[in-house]
């Protein structure tokens, strides 16, 4: 019997693919070769999610891979329009990430509110300033992305006793659609944006979307950074048109060390870790192997990517 081919796009460490061994034979990639390996695949495996290879690679001759799988809830990375056009299948890592993504903006939310940022600044500096800071029970938040992972830090928050409004790509049971976003932006204490990156969405927020918030809301950002404008949002920081906001992902990322954002008061900057949690990698890698075994059944796969939309549909 022939074996299948997997093509893993390498990344460090590697998956562990251990329950597979047998069953498939694996080959592995880098930016400089996959290229040429993938019309020799049957199943592709970008493990390295913050690579653009497969979006380079896959426009060229032969075969192409049945299915691809990501793992990463977002696939705007591997999507070019040969792909979207194509046959194959691509699944993603959604339900690896929603708690932990819903944890990290609580635990945002909770610093803003109570302050905890300048308190540290004031603990360096060794000066005691007593200070009032905000309860959040009773504050509203706007989510926008009904997704998992959105829908996840709204059942975080409203735990925190934060009254929460859901707003996705149209309207439905308890999610607004985006004729509502102005409305609920000029309302909410709390701003997370947590949608996929589509035409739809890239660029939402802008200077516009920063002027319909109050001065006093903080904008958070935990989905894909080419949802922000990010030098509306630094003009929103300096002119105080809003409060403050934290940035867990980038239009550029790497983040260089020579932007602004870094130093930008008001700001919070982490490096695309708000869903890495312990254990992360050996989810993802039991995941795929979970998927693995449906596709190599015959049995339909779960996480099915709608690649004309960009994401898996469902909310």
């Amino acid at each position: 019997m022939t074996l299948p081919t997997l093509l893993v796009l390498d990344a460090d460490p590697p998956p562990r693919l251990g329950r597979l061994t047998g069953r498939v034979r694996v080959e592995h990639a880098d930016a400089s070769t996959l290229a040429g390996r993938l019309p020799s695949a049957d199943v592709l495996l970008v493990w390295d999610f913050t690579s653009h290879a497969v979006r380079e690679a896959w426009p060229g001759e032969g075969p192409r891979p049945r299915w691809v799988h990501t793992a990463s809830a977002g696939v705007d990375h591997l999507l070019c329009p040969e792909l979207a056009a194509s046959d194959t299948v691509v699944t993603n890592a959604r339900g690896v990430f929603d708690q932990p993504i819903a944890e990290y903006v609580a635990a945002l939310v909770l610093a803003f509110a109570k302050d905890l940022p300048r308190t540290l600044e004031l603990q360096r500096e060794r000066t005691w300033r007593h200070r009032e800071s905000r309860r959040l029970a009773g504050t509203r938040a706007c989510v926008v992305g009904s997704g998992p992972i959105g829908r996840a830090i709204v059942r975080t928050l409203d735990a925190l006793g934060v009254t929460t409004a859901l707003v996705g790509r149209a309207a439905g049971d308890g999610v607004h659609g985006p004729e509502d976003l102005d409305r609920l932006l000029a309302r909410a204490d709390w701003v997370v944006a947590a949608a996929p990156l589509t035409d739809g969405t890239r660029g939402m927020f802008d200077a516009h979307r920063f002027a319909v918030m109050q001065p006093s809301a903080y904008f958070v950002n935990v989905g894909r950074g080419q949802l922000v404008v990010e030098e509306a949002l630094v003009r929103a920081l300096r002119e105080r048109v809003i409060a403050g906001a934290a940035l867990d992902v980038f239009a550029s990322e790497p983040l260089p060390g020579d932007s602004p954002l870094w130093e930008e008061p008001g700001l919070v900057v982490s490096p695309h870790m708000s869903g890495d949690t312990v254990g992360w990698r050996d989810e993802l890698g039991a995941q795929f192997v979970e998927l693995f075994e449906l596709w190599e059944a015959g049995r339909p796969l779960v996480n099915v990517v709608d690649k004309q939309r960009g994401y898996v549909p469902g909310h």
